[in-house]
């Protein structure tokens, strides 16, 4: 069954037509889906409308199965209609609060240490399940449309945004639309490993959010053994891409570095970022790599994360370590939604793969 979360508000206007109720309904079913209530909660619709509504669609997308607070973030398990899962992450900062979602169930990227695409890609998650993430993380902590308590969002979750490109370029609209909760793009980034054609598409598309492409190695042969994308979309591809990006936005381009011990994270490869990214309007963010215990890497030792930084800054590269939060509560995408459906299914994580 489709909920309304799917639903822009022109979409659900016309539905509400369709049922010869007057157009001001819609507004009020518009609220509704906003504040992320139950037909139960909604208490200025007529009973006649919400029963056949409720024949048609489920009100929410997403429920909140599991909240699990750390000291600087809060993870959560949304369950979805199928018995699928996926995690969200709810990072306060002083300038705002940013939530991080997932785009897809599993995925199917395959990159050498992440733990989303440990048994690959379930699905993909329709526009309204992403949105439901939101709105069910502002609601959970005191937001509303009009006073929002989700600020930022960071497609960085489960799944790679550009392989479910409709679906999470309607999410883009619906969220930023006037009426909707009204988050700007510039407040929106988006994590790719680098589908390049996409990448130009959605320049293409007129869409405005900061484009963030997880590099994680500065040469196609470093490359080619993090991530098997790679082998699709070369560096020169994905730059290529990132540049025509930046020409049509004029949005500065960030590039994720997962810092990976005897992988990535040597000085040689410093200099090898150092001179890929020279010139380009652009800012890397260092990672210190999550330990996801199914793929075995490590993250690179303090003073080779010191030594690589230190070459960027040299080479003036701008460059930052990023704070790393979540370690506490399995903050590495994948892990939490692994050890549900085990713990569910009576499987551990080691045997699922």
């Amino acid at each position: 069954m489709a909920n309304l979360q799917d639903f822009d508000y022109e979409e659900i206007k016309s539905r509400i037509m369709e049922l010869d109720y007057p157009a001001f309904r819609a507004d009020q079913v518009y609220d509704m889906v906003l504040r992320d209530k139950e037909y139960s909660e909604a208490t200025n619709l007529p009973k006649d409308l919400i029963a056949k509504l409720a024949g048609k669609f489920r009100a929410r997308a997403v429920e909140v199965i599991g909240r699990f607070k750390g000291k600087d973030a809060e993870k959560y398990l949304f369950g979805l209609e199928d018995g699928n899962v996926v995690e969200g992450v709810y990072m306060p900062h002083n300038y705002g609060n940013t939530l991080c979602v997932s785009t897809q169930a599993g995925c199917r990227m395959g990159c050498a240490f992440c733990a989303s695409g440990i048994g690959g890609l379930t699905r993909n998650l329709t526009s309204g399940e992403i949105l439901g993430q939101v709105l069910a993380a502002n609601r959970l902590n005191g937001g509303t449309k009009e006073k929002r308590a989700v600020t930022n969002i960071v497609l960085m979750g489960s799944g790679e945004p550009l392989d479910n490109y409709d679906n999470v370029t309607k999410f883009l609209r619906q969220v930023s639309a006037e009426r909707g909760l009204n988050i700007s793009q510039r407040n929106i980034s988006l994590s790719t490993v680098g589908l390049a054609d996409k990448i130009r598409q959605l320049a293409d598309d007129g869409f405005n959010v900061t484009l963030t492409v997880s590099l994680h190695a500065p040469t196609d042969e470093k490359r080619n053994a993090l991530i098997p994308m790679n082998r699709k979309f070369p560096i020169k591809e994905i730059m290529d891409a990132a540049k025509y990006y930046f020409d049509k936005t004029g949005r500065r381009l960030i590039f994720e570095y997962s810092l990976v011990e005897g992988k990535n994270s040597d000085a040689g490869s410093a200099e090898e970022l150092s001179r890929l990214l020279k010139g380009l309007p652009c800012h890397v963010n260092l990672i210190r790599l999550n330990y996801v215990k199914e793929k075995g890497l490590r993250g690179a030792k303090d003073k080779d994360v010191d030594n690589f930084l230190a070459v960027l800054e040299k080479n003036k590269i701008s460059a930052t370590l990023r704070r790393s939060m979540g370690n506490d509560i399995e903050g590495a995408c994948g892990q939490l939604r692994r050890k549900f459906l085990g713990e569910k299914t009576g499987v551990g994580a080691d045997d699922q793969a």
